[in-house]
């Protein structure tokens, strides 16, 4: 490998695994844009998803005890997810997913940068399972065509005032099984050929050590202030994925 790749695998999987930590969300946004420099977008895409579940392992042990508290409430999300994925792929005939990526970018542009900077945050508590479950299963959908999995969940989750540990008990499990299956489908598909063993390592490694630190800045967060990052992680995945799209 050149110095050049190097650096570029680095700091995507510094920026990515830090995010991961953080907010349980968004490492292919934050990470993608320094991969594809160097990478086509097959590979690049498959060792994003690859670094995604890995770098969720320590997330998801942080908010262990928030899963297992309420295993039936991430099930109506996951399970519908699971369902919605192949639905979505098999859609891809049918719609146009660059024309799909601008609307959900300008969606979460809006909804972030409403709501991202004021004093009060949005609150819906009232519990509603069937509106929960269609919510993970248009993030499936939304997966398959359009590579956003976690967009709509997002902006759901920071809409319910819940305490972090419970949201992130829903949101990183989400993302971290559809990104499995993800990378799962990829593999099968030959997406890791053109990817070393030299490249994966240094990539997984850096996203490791990044993601504990990420994970260490959201042990300091109060309730509201993990709510407000995650929305302002929405306005910041909208503004990434339209300047993408754009360019």
């Amino acid at each position: 490998m050149t110095t050049q790749i190097i650096v570029f695998l680095v700091l995507g999987a510094l920026a990515g695994g830090f995010i991961n930590g953080l907010a349980g969300m968004g490492t292919a946004l934050f990470a993608l844009g320094f991969f594809l420099i160097i990478l086509d977008p097959v590979a690049a895409v498959a060792l994003v998803a690859l670094m995604s579940v890995v770098s969720s392992l320590q997330g998801l042990w942080v908010v262990r005890n928030a899963i297992a508290a309420r295993p039936g409430r991430l099930l109506r999300f996951l399970a519908p997810g699971i369902l919605g994925v192949p639905l979505g792929i098999a859609l891809l005939s049918y719609i146009d997913a660059q024309t799909l990526r601008y609307a959900i970018a300008v969606m979460l542009i809006a909804y972030g940068g409403y709501f991202g900077f004021r004093s009060a945050l949005p609150a819906f508590e009232r519990s509603v399972p069937r509106l929960d479950a269609g919510i993970g299963f248009i993030g499936g959908i939304l997966g398959g065509t359009a590579a956003m999995s976690g967009a709509l969940p997002a902006i759901w989750l920071s809409l319910r005032p819940w305490p972090k540990s419970e949201t992130r008990a829903v949101l990183q499990p989400y993302n971290f099984a559809l990104l499995m299956l993800t990378a799962g489908i990829l593999w099968t598909q030959g997406g890791y050929a053109d990817l070393t063993w030299t490249m994966i390592g240094l990539v997984l490694g850096t996203s490791l050590v990044a993601a504990q630190i990420g994970v260490q800045v959201y042990s300091r967060l109060s309730d509201d202030r993990f709510r407000r990052i995650l929305i302002l992680t929405t306005l910041a995945l909208g503004t990434g994925v339209l300047i993408s799209e754009l360019i």
